[in-house]
């Protein structure tokens, strides 16, 4: 699949089968987010694998919104991905103090879409997901107090039937500037 066909392909999936996701495909999308660039080389992320089942649908709970009103979906996933943000290196950590960037949150939503983009060329589905409680799947995961979870990534095979949603984005006139703003 060229690049373009990839991009077009991938979409969050919000619904799984039962299938579990083979060891050597998981391990694939985990390299290729092991592998993503990063500020200063800091490579400030950890990735813990959550694909036990009570596990699963604990965190997966966890996810769901105010009176379960969004992210029902989650627990049905056969993987979830926890990405943790590190602490960078000095020289990253200094650089964005002084130009007031928060390379960490940048270098790990590279890493998460290197993840999404191994995913789907491997025909395997995938959710970023930013809404999560924190505490508690720190207390379940025994994350240290202090480490940030920066977001979750459900990964599964969608069922076989599952629309393929037409991407709506701005078109390029709106959000492409040439040579000034």
């Amino acid at each position: 699949m060229n690049f373009h066909d990839l991009i077009q392909t991938r979409q969050s999936v919000r619904k799984y089968t039962s299938k579990p996701v083979e060891q050597e495909k998981l391990i694939q999308c985990l390299d290729a987010a092991r592998l993503a660039p990063s500020a200063s080389n800091s490579q400030p992320w950890s990735f813990i694998v959550v694909n036990e089942n009570d596990l699963l649908q604990k965190v997966g709970k966890a996810c769901q919104g105010p009176m379960r009103s969004f992210n029902n979906f989650v627990p049905t996933a056969p993987v979830i991905l926890v990405m943790l943000i590190e602490k960078p290196k000095i020289l990253t950590e200094m650089g964005g103090r002084i130009k007031k960037k928060e390379y960490p949150l940048i270098d790990i939503g590279i890493a998460a879409e290197h993840f999404c983009l191994q995913a789907a060329e491997l025909g395997l589905g995938t959710c970023m997901l930013g809404w999560f409680n924190e505490k508690e799947i720190k207390l379940m995961l025994n994350i240290p107090e202090n480490r940030t979870i920066g977001l979750l990534i459900t990964l599964g095979y969608a069922p076989e039937n599952y629309l393929q949603r037409r991407k709506v984005r701005k078109p390029m006139d709106k959000t492409v500037k040439w040579n000034g703003y």
